[in-house]
């Protein structure tokens, strides 16, 4: 890779980063109170992205319908509305949605960060509670904010979603319909498993990520040269720093 295709790799980077806590903070303001010419300019960045993308694919109307592009069009759209509508507090909910390229960031600091390959599973599970958190977040406030008199902000229905996925439930916001308790259950069932699967891989004894060619077994401790399943020597790609 070039210096010049490793500075723009790391700008992409910083921008994905810079706008997704942008979209986490701006959705807990009042839209009211947000200038517009930031969303317009991040929406014009977004869409320039999204439209190089598209022309570089090999198969861009296959790319189009894949499911993080079709996320990246919602929020783009979501952005420029606020030029035709009220910025309703729903548009800026939806773009939550572009959390999901945190798994594409994930991907690329993975080749770029020795840490992020020593602790990739933590991160992964850390980014997968992470997005879980906000997105039904988005999704009881889009819901619940307009019949739940407890749920006024998203702040509000963060502070649901957290007490309800820790089972916690302090009872000081309670659904009260059918669909609200329906959720509720969700969020308990798979916010909980995310937690787990979380704290599992904090505890759990560090490996790295390399398949036998024998047994196809795909982790082994950082310093390992056989196979514990099949006793293979093995060589693991190493640049000398692990513990």
């Amino acid at each position: 890779m070039t210096p010049a295709a490793r500075r723009w790799r790391i700008a992409l980077l910083v921008f994905d980063l810079v706008t997704i806590t942008y979209f986490i903070v701006s959705s807990m303001m009042d839209p009211e109170n947000v200038n517009h010419l930031i969303d317009y300019a991040i929406a014009a960045v977004l869409a320039l992205d999204y439209g190089l993308r598209m022309y570089a694919a090999h198969r861009p109307w296959r790319m189009v319908f894949e499911f993080t592009n079709v996320a990246d069009l919602i929020v783009i759209l979501s952005l420029f509305a606020s030029a035709f509508i009220d910025n309703l507090a729903f548009l800026r909910v939806v773009r939550m949605l572009r959390l999901l390229r945190s798994y594409h960031l994930l991907r690329e600091l993975r080749s770029a960060s020795l840490f992020f390959r020593r602790n990739e599973e933590i991160i992964q599970s850390a980014i997968n509670l992470m997005v879980f958190v906000f997105v039904v977040t988005a999704v009881v406030f889009v819901t619940e904010g307009h019949q739940n008199p407890s749920i006024n902000t998203y702040l509000d229905a963060l502070y649901f979603t957290v007490t309800t996925l820790t089972t916690t439930g302090f009872g000081d916001i309670t659904m009260t319909d059918s669909f609200g308790r329906l959720l509720t259950v969700l969020i308990m069932i798979f916010g909980v498993g995310l937690f787990l699967r979380l704290v599992q891989t904090i505890f759990r004894p560090q490996k790295v990520a390399y398949d036998c060619p024998d047994c196809g077994l795909s982790r082994h401790d950082p310093d390992a040269v056989h196979c514990k399943h099949c006793g293979r020597t093995i060589n693991i790609p190493t640049e000398g720093e692990w513990a």
